[in-house]
């Protein structure tokens, strides 16, 4: 493991407890060990949220910018919608 350094933080209680209980069932050793597992997790997700909106995102909006017209409207994108709900299709 890295070097070590200390924090402290403040959290509400349900957050608390949640900690707490994740350490009485066994599945960490301690406080620290869940928050490092959390910040683990939180770092995966924004690592897939910058990867989305790069490779995904960006390219959608540069094509919208360079060719406006294969936009279609909002109002028929929420008639279709309508629509497909009103006829119990929830599949898109």
């Amino acid at each position: 493991m890295s070097k070590v350094s200390k924090r402290t933080v403040s959290l509400p209680a349900d957050q608390a407890d949640y900690i707490d209980g994740l350490v009485a069932s066994g599945g960490y050793a301690s406080a620290s060990e869940v928050v490092r597992a959390g910040l683990r997790a939180l770092k995966e997700r924004d690592v897939f949220v910058e990867r989305w909106l790069r490779d995904q995102v960006v390219p959608v909006y540069d094509a919208m910018i360079a060719d406006p017209a294969r936009a279609i409207p909002a109002k028929d994108v929420f008639a279709v919608l309508r629509d497909r709900h009103a006829n119990g299709d929830r599949d898109l």
